[in-house]
């Protein structure tokens, strides 16, 4: 839980929050940190169903907007 503190403290409350986010079942996005992380910020996590390419395709793109940010975040010199 104090993972997932930090992230907010440091760099969600800077961001925003998403309302929902989809995983395409991956175990990275289903442990218990990402657990915490929902339920800290109250988002709502869907998984995709299996052999459902559309919704693997926006999970995929969900996936690369997080990195992305969390890419642009640490390019500042920011600490998390």
């Amino acid at each position: 839980m104090d993972t997932a503190i930090m992230i907010w403290n440091k760099a969600i409350s800077h961001t925003g929050l998403f309302q929902s986010i989809i995983s395409d079942r991956d175990p990275k996005f289903t442990s218990a940190l990402w657990t915490n992380l929902h339920n800290l910020f109250g988002t709502k996590l869907s998984f995709s169903t299996a052999y459902h390419p559309q919704t693997d395709g926006l999970a995929e793109r969900t996936i690369q907007t997080l990195e992305d940010m969390i890419r642009r975040f640490c390019s500042y010199g920011l600490e998390l």
